[in-house]
């Protein structure tokens, strides 16, 4: 059963922890998080973009030389999108859907994998709990400092107004519930923190 370090407010190793086997103990799939992180970041795109066909540009329908006679390619009108300004072949739409579907089954074992191989490698700590007495960003951006986190992930089970407050405004640093640990971020930060009561709420989303 893998053992989960339990730091305490210096950041030194107080204890271990044991965990579950079926989420922190998996083998890693490559493929299945490349697979997760892709299906993420295009699920989160939105379809803003827009370009316009030859129907749509602003164009004369004047040809623009005669057919015969110029030693040129023979040519209708300018909304060609063979010419410099017509309209495009395939243009992008509005409206395009950019969504890759993921089974539910495969994001828990996704998500299970990322975290079990953040335990191999170091950079998955367990603390008590994470609060802070005011919504002040410097106490804060200390203690992680004392953690020895500079770009940390803090999964807690509950986050009040304070911590949300106090860790908005540092750039490296995330705090997020449980349910919204998403595999970009846990992949993206170097460290990740969870305190004692997530690690039951993942259990039972991910497990």
């Amino acid at each position: 059963m893998p053992q989960l370090e339990l730091l305490n407010d210096q950041g030194q190793v107080a204890s271990t922890l044991e965990a579950p086997e079926t989420l922190f103990g998996r083998e890693y799939n490559e493929d299945l998080v490349h697979q997760l992180v892709v299906a993420y970041q295009a699920n989160a795109r939105q379809g803003t973009r827009a370009q316009k066909d030859r129907e749509q540009v602003k164009h004369s329908t004047k040809k623009p030389f005669k057919q015969k006679g110029t030693g040129r390619a023979r040519a209708g009108m300018t909304s060609s999108p063979l010419w410099r300004g017509g309209g495009r072949i395939f243009p992008n739409l509005p409206n395009e859907n950019f969504t890759h579907k993921v089974n539910k089954k495969a994001y828990r074992a996704g998500i299970a994998t990322i975290l079990s191989q953040l335990v191999r490698e170091g950079r998955l700590a367990v603390v008590e709990s994470f609060k802070v007495d005011s919504p002040k960003t410097k106490p804060l951006a200390a203690r992680f400092k004392a953690l020895g986190a500079e770009s940390v992930l803090v999964i807690a089970d509950e986050i009040d107004e304070n911590l949300y407050l106090a860790s908005r405004n540092l750039t490296n640093v995330l705090v997020v519930e449980p349910r919204y640990a998403d595999p970009v971020s846990l992949v993206h930060f170097k460290k990740v923190l969870v305190t004692k009561g997530a690690v039951d709420k993942l259990k039972e989303l991910f497990a």
